[in-house]
């Protein structure tokens, strides 16, 4: 079987890893992928056959007769061709939604509409195009949250807790335009800690999969600007019985029924960015595809024939039984270059990762240079994932591991798998 993994970061590396330790025979496939990732996959990109649009991606994908597309970003899938929608045109099965229902992504106030019209649990909001509209809905009541309508890499939301952090990301967002063209969401303040749940959806039928919690702040103790993501755990034991059948029956088959009743197909991973409140648990939002970092945490938990499971969801059938989640924990660990979130550095060797033993590194923003070694190039740069019996034997396993690799300007936080817990 021959599987595209489209995307190039440290969540394609972990999609690929555990397609490739699945029981079926594939032969992998990788756009625009990493030096790290063709390690594991054959480029689909040529000298003689580049790839410059969605276009240009199918025909490669007809041309080297890939049997199954998987959507490891966002980006392509909310595009004007819409990658799933041309697969589907083309009559290849594509994993991740057409370009009309990933507008939950795309858009944080389609998604907020969504949840508001299916009586889905969320915070309430307020649309606004100027800052002086802002202001006025802010109306001084602290703590806020703002979020930029569009895609933003994980950087478009804030929690301003003061006038002075408000009006620096307004004039961000809406007068220096630092994501583009967009309006702006001002949102209810949500407390309680947050959970990533992740759901395969085919059509009418779904299936919830280990959850997740990460860390957004570059600093510890949740401090300091929002990044993609600094690091994560996973853990069957993060859900009990009853919180997990209140999180189906409130949030989850709601969202199922809503995307029918909307005419919004739907074949794909969705996101459920969670708060648990007081009242319950409530959507954040959502993204139409797997975390990053979260899937280098949980992916590394399944078990069972994930090549298989993803072919055949892609098909239109769902596949339970083909997969499974060990049990125990299971912690990554991001490595982000110097000057990140607000820059990166790049070019600084990365010296250890042959030096790791039992666990597992996922390259979020490498390449290799003339000598052959692996240097930064891009915010976030590795990734370790540990597991464990417990999650303090995770958090111990992927420190000691993850001490092992270095390169100038590394940033790291002290606190992933132990802060909020």
């Amino acid at each position: 079987m021959k599987i595209l993994v489209v995307g190039k970061g440290g969540r394609e590396h972990a999609i690929l890893t555990a397609i490739s330790e699945s029981p079926t025979e594939t032969e992998l496939y990788s756009f625009p992928g990493s030096d790290a990732i063709f390690e594991l996959a054959k480029p689909l990109a040529t000298e003689a056959h580049p790839i410059e649009s969605v276009s240009s991606l199918i025909a490669a994908i007809l041309r080297d007769k890939i049997d199954l597309c998987v959507a490891g970003e966002e980006s392509y899938l909310v595009r004007e061709e819409g990658l799933a929608n041309a697969c589907a045109e083309a009559g290849v099965p594509c994993w991740g939604p057409p370009k009309e229902s990933a507008r939950l992504e795309a858009s944080k106030e389609f998604a907020k509409e969504f949840l508001v019209r299916h009586g889905i649990p969320t915070g309430g909001y307020a649309s606004v195009n100027a800052i002086a509209e802002a202001r006025a809905t802010i109306a001084g009541n602290y703590p806020t949250v703002l979020k930029f309508d569009g895609l933003a890499a994980g950087k478009g939301g804030a929690v301003c807790r003061d006038e002075a952090s408000t009006e620096e990301f307004l004039n961000e967002v809406l007068v220096e335009r630092k994501f583009g063209e967009g309006r702006l969401l001002v949102e209810e303040f949500l407390e309680g800690p947050e959970i990533s749940i992740f759901v395969s959806i085919v059509d009418r039928d779904y299936q919830i999969l280990a959850p997740a919690r990460d860390y957004k702040r570059i600093f510890d103790a949740d401090e300091g600007p929002n990044t993609g993501g600094m690091g994560a755990v996973s853990s069957l034991e993060m859900l009990d019985d009853e919180l997990r059948r209140t999180i189906d029956e409130t949030i989850v088959r709601p969202t199922v029924e809503g995307l029918i009743a909307d005419g919004l197909p739907y074949r794909g991973f969705l996101y459920f960015g969670l708060m648990l409140t007081a009242d319950g648990p409530k959507v954040i939002e959502y993204n139409c595809r797997f975390g990053d970092p979260e899937a280098e945490a949980v992916l590394p938990m399944i078990r069972g024939d994930f090549a298989n499971y993803l072919f055949e969801a892609a098909k239109g059938n769902l596949r339970p039984d083909l997969i499974s989640f060990s049990e125990g924990w299971s912690v990554c660990l991001v490595s982000a270059s110097a000057g990140y979130p607000a820059t990166s550095r790049s070019g600084d060797v990365i010296t250890g990762i042959d030096q790791v033993d039992g666990a597992r590194v996922f390259h979020a923003g490498t390449r290799r240079n003339a000598a052959g070694d692996y240097e930064t190039a891009g915010g976030r740069v590795l990734v370790v994932s540990a597991s464990g019996t417990t999650r303090a034997e995770a958090v111990e396993k992927v420190y000691r591991e993850s001490d092992k690799i270095d390169f100038p300007g590394r940033q790291r936080r002290s606190d992933i798998g132990t802060r909020s817990f």
